[in-house]
């Protein structure tokens, strides 16, 4: 996602290759809450959110669970850091092809715009990541993002990663301080942005980042579930 040295090239990249080699080991890990659901739970323990892997791309990371209108959700606070948790999951996404979540951002980063690599900063970030062999770094992943600069219905490639897309849901503080519900169907998402047919899901991401811009930002991301 942004302008730096290759070990700060985050999900574009990296964060593809560290799913696809634990989701192998670990296998599934979203829960099925209801017959028409699949559930991606955040839920606080001692260790951090329970079943989720963090990340810091750069600096120290400030997340927490908290108790939220939108129920366990995680707060995400960056300081010029770049920060990512993700879960490993693993279905077939035609069988639940919509993505729904809840997202509330309280500051944007400052000129963030993810269509320049120098200012490749947002404060809310859900990822969707799609394991392809035979090498990890073919893995395709699609991004769904609050940016502060390019307007909502846009959708683009990483300027890192050519297997990376972005939909920008949500744009500018129009919405700022708000809790705003999101659906997208990934399938059709999908087939739209890569022109072929979706492999298996691997994993789900939330990021928040203000590092390029080395501003700040902070968002709240929660009540993530795939539904038919």
């Amino acid at each position: 996602m942004k302008g730096k040295k290759a070990l700060f090239i985050k999900p574009a990249v990296l964060l593809s290759a560290l799913v696809v080699s634990t989701a192998i080991a670990l296998g599934a890990s979203a829960d099925v809450s209801q017959k028409d659901t699949l559930s991606v739970p955040i839920i606080a323990s001692p260790k951090g959110a329970q079943g989720w892997k963090l990340k810091e791309w750069k600096g120290k990371a400030d997340v927490e669970v908290v108790e939220a209108e939108a129920g366990a959700a995680f707060h995400l606070r960056s300081r010029s850091t770049s920060t990512a948790l993700y879960k490993e999951v693993k279905f077939d996404i035609k069988d639940y092809p919509f993505l729904n979540w809840r997202w509330k951002v309280t500051e944007l980063p400052a000129n963030g715009d993810v269509r320049k690599k120098t200012t490749d900063d947002q404060a809310a970030q859900v990822y969707v990541v799609f394991p392809k062999w035979p090498a990890p770094l073919n893995s395709r992943i699609i991004g769904y993002i609050w940016d502060t600069s390019v307007p909502a219905g846009i959708s683009l490639q990483s300027t890192k990663s050519s297997y990376t897309r972005y939909i920008i849901v949500r744009g500018g503080a129009t919405d700022l301080g708000k809790w705003m519900t999101e659906k997208r169907d990934v399938y059709q998402d999908y087939k739209r942005l890569f022109k072929e047919e979706a492999p298996k899901v691997g994993s789900v991401s939330v990021m928040i980042d203000s590092d390029d811009t080395q501003t700040s930002a902070e968002s709240y991301i929660g009540n993530i579930y795939f539904s038919k």
